[in-house]
């Protein structure tokens, strides 16, 4: 273990993944914020710390089974030519679970009392049971990651214990932002869109690129932070005049 601490490479590696595996995690830490919003306040917070302290069990416990894990990309079935694995139909699944989601979320939003409904209707249980069916699809597109950055089983467990503790601390504001700001809950719900969408098309050995998503939301992100700058300024001038 001594040996690993002096080397430089293995801290790049480690810099490089709590990073990327930090990265990774916001559309966990989105779903988490936007699922959790349904409970009552004084519930969120709790149901926000339970879904990442999940995350974090179930990727260390891939980390430990990495030659399980490598099991499932071997070919169950075919169907016209296109070979599935379990990676791959757990991908897929998970994606159209979180198309529905964000779907059923978006339109609750745009129907109020539907919305009043619903969240009259969630339960700990059930919002907390839906947290780890995509805490399960995140955590594979992390540890799969992982395996492909680092060499030593250390330092990705270490990696992702950082970075889960990072999003920890993040989840609460970003939490109080979004239900504070509902034109950026809908632009997070686009975002869960596209993840779906990704997770689908990686589902069928079509990869999409990442980076490409991120950028496209980072762009909108930039475009909705200077509508909200100019609503406050706006709102700012009224209350002078």
């Amino acid at each position: 273990m001594l040996h690993l601490l002096s080397d430089p490479a293995v801290w790049a590696s480690f810099l490089t993944l709590v990073v990327l595996e930090i990265v990774l995690g916001v559309d966990n830490v989105i779903f988490i914020s936007i699922t959790a919003a349904r409970l009552p306040p004084e519930k969120r917070r709790s149901a926000r710390l339970i879904g990442l302290s999940l995350a974090l069990v179930m990727r260390i416990l891939l980390l430990f089974s990495i030659a399980w894990l490598a099991s499932l990309t071997a070919p169950v079935f075919t169907v016209f030519e296109q070979t599935f694995s379990w990676r791959d139909m757990i991908l897929l699944a998970g994606g159209l679970f979180l198309l529905y989601k964000a779907a059923t979320e978006i339109f609750n939003e745009v129907e109020g009392e539907a919305h009043e409904q619903n969240l009259a209707s969630a339960t700990f249980a059930v919002i907390i049971t839906q947290i780890v069916v995509l805490d399960l699809v995140f955590s594979l597109d992390s540890v799969i990651t992982a395996v492909g950055i680092a060499d030593h089983l250390e330092v990705m467990v270490a990696a992702v214990i950082i970075a889960i503790l990072v999003m920890m601390v993040a989840a609460e504001p970003i939490a109080h932002f979004v239900e504070a700001h509902p034109s950026t809950k809908m632009l997070a719900l686009a975002f869960l869109v596209m993840v779906g969408m990704a997770l689908v098309a990686d589902g069928f050995h079509v990869h999409m690129e990442r980076g490409f998503i991120y950028a496209a939301m980072v762009f909108a992100g930039g475009v909705e932070a200077m509508n909200l700058l100019r609503a406050k300024r706006r709102a700012a001038k009224g209350t002078a005049t």
